[in-house]
């Protein structure tokens, strides 16, 4: 018996060594794959635009980012392409004139980029530029040949692509798609890419987009300029020379109090969601700001997605794509901005107002909120974290936090699903009713000025109303053409459309008063 007892003892603890080896074993093997992120298939560089030969080296990644071919749509929004104009028939009259008037339709995933581009009836019916091609294609190769063809060598490569860029811009649509290098290759035949956000050698985030170069180094100039300009304003209480009483724009009273200024009218321009830009005033001031240098990791988890998703225009004749962030990021210094450079995208046909169009000014907006000012970047909510097996990834499926909503929000807000969906939701619907009351002021407005214009009125007593109506129709379409349905900034976004019914109203008495000088 204690033989038995003896021998069940060693058969026990050898199962007991053999399972605790079996068991550092696979623990090792998942350390060791998790190591393991990259797998050296191919060799890749500046020339690898497919994101298929990048997934033979990331086939998670890449797996995720096929998923962006998904179609699903939320309650406000999503991937699906609908025609926004049979939604909601006000942005027929709203766009009357303009392209977006004839096709106005939800974006999709991002593998939807380049074809959406070519699909569109704005393209199709109306001139557009190659400058179109900066976002909704891997265009760097593109914008390197065309350099290089310029004369700007390889050994200036930062000098070649903004070349490029600037010619690229200037080309019509079809010409700039079709582009070849000197072997008769495509050189457009990507959406967005894996190569537009990530160094090939180093896997490391990078900004790519030379409009996005050009305009963060802008803004980061235009903060110092405007903190130094401060510097030297009278205190408070002291009389100002020359625009007494005036915002930034130096438009009046009204542009003050809607500027959100501080205690000595000034606005307060210290962008804390992008620290890397105070870092360099304070460092760096001998040279411009180079993004790819300054800004943090997690700063460019947001950076590389404002590479598109922003407001812009086409500048000149030349049609050079420009971010309007040389005043800041708010509704007031972008449209300052447009208004001290003489910039309106057309004129509406029945109120004679000149007015802005708003592309998707995503990190414009979010750079207002909550989220942005507590350090949270667009992919910790648009492109969590997630594991597959031993391994963390960054999930490629690009997609509106509502559809995944416990690795988007629950990683830092410990409520139930049902919970935060609701919250978020709320936010959206009380938006998206301020939105249609905005909607309905404009389009009364146009209305009014449309009857004035048959009526006859003089030109000069309608020009008040025709400035009112592109101040508040900028502010409508900043809100609509933003794709959080305000939830990127709900505070913000809910003065830009109180500000929008507003001044449509001042916009309609305008109108009367004019009528009852007659």
């Amino acid at each position: 018996m204690p033989r038995l007892i003896y021998l069940a003892a060693v058969a026990v603890l050898a199962a007991g060594t053999a399972g605790v080896l079996f068991l550092w074993q696979n623990i090792a093997e998942r350390k060791q794959e998790a190591r393991q992120r990259v797998f050296q298939v191919v060799a890749l560089d500046e020339s690898t635009v497919d994101p298929a030969e990048w997934g033979k080296n990331f086939p998670q990644q890449f797996d995720s980012y096929k998923q962006t071919v998904d179609i699903e749509r939320t309650r406000h929004g999503g991937s699906e392409a609908f025609q926004k104009l049979g939604e909601d028939p006000h942005w027929r009259i709203l766009f009357q004139g303009y392209p977006f008037g004839v096709d106005y339709r939800e974006e999709r995933g991002h593998a939807y980029m380049l074809l959406d581009q070519d699909m569109t009836e704005r393209v199709r019916q109306f001139p557009q530029p190659g400058a179109c091609l900066h976002c909704h294609a891997s265009i760097l190769p593109a914008y390197r040949h065309a350099g290089r063809q310029a004369g700007v060598s390889d050994q200036q490569p930062l000098e070649q692509l903004m070349k490029g860029f600037e010619l690229v811009c200037a080309m019509p649509y079809a010409q700039a798609r079709n582009l070849k290098d000197d072997e008769g290759r495509p050189l457009v035949e990507h959406p967005v890419s894996c190569i537009d956000c990530h160094d090939p050698q180093s896997m490391q985030l990078r900004v790519t987009r030379p409009g996005f170069l050009n305009a963060i180094r802008a803004l980061a100039q235009a903060t110092l300029h405007q903190e130094e300009a401060a510097q030297d304003q009278p205190a408070q209480g002291e009389p100002a020379q020359g625009n007494a009483g005036q915002g930034e724009a130096g438009q009046g009273e009204s542009d003050q109090r809607n500027a959100g200024q501080g205690e000595a009218g000034q606005t307060r321009l210290d962008l804390p969601h992008l620290p890397s830009i105070a870092r360099w005033r304070k460092e760096g001031r001998n040279q411009d700001y180079d993004v790819n240098r300054w800004a943090s990791r997690q700063e460019m988890r947001s950076l590389v997605c404002a590479q598109c998703h922003v407001e812009y225009y086409f500048q000149g004749s030349g049609k050079l794509l420009t971010y309007p962030w040389h005043k800041g990021l708010r509704v007031e210094q972008i449209e300052a901005y447009y208004d001290e450079a003489g910039h309106t995208d057309w004129t509406h046909p029945l109120s004679g107002a000149r007015l802005l169009k708003a592309q998707h000014p995503e990190f414009e907006l979010w750079s207002q909120g909550i989220h942005a000012r507590s350090g949270v970047a667009c992919a910790d909510c648009h492109m969590p974290y997630k594991r597959e097996g031993a391994i963390k990834i960054s999930d490629h499926h690009v997609r509106s936090p509502l559809l995944n909503v416990a690795r988007a929000c629950q990683t830092c807000h410990r409520y139930p699903e049902t919970e935060i969906l609701d919250r978020a939701l709320s936010i959206q619907d009380r938006t998206k009713g301020l939105l249609l009351r905005a909607e309905e002021a404009v389009v009364e407005l146009i209305q009014a000025l449309d009857q004035a214009g048959q009526a006859n009125l003089p030109e000069e007593t309608l020009q008040e109303a025709r400035a009112l109506h592109r101040r508040s129709q900028w502010r409508l379409d900043f809100v609509a053409a933003e794709n959080s349905m305000g939830f990127h900034a709900s505070q913000e976004s809910a003065r830009l459309l109180a500000e929008a019914i507003d001044l449509a109203r001042q916009g309609q008495i305008a109108v009367l008063k004019a009528a009852g000088t007659r």
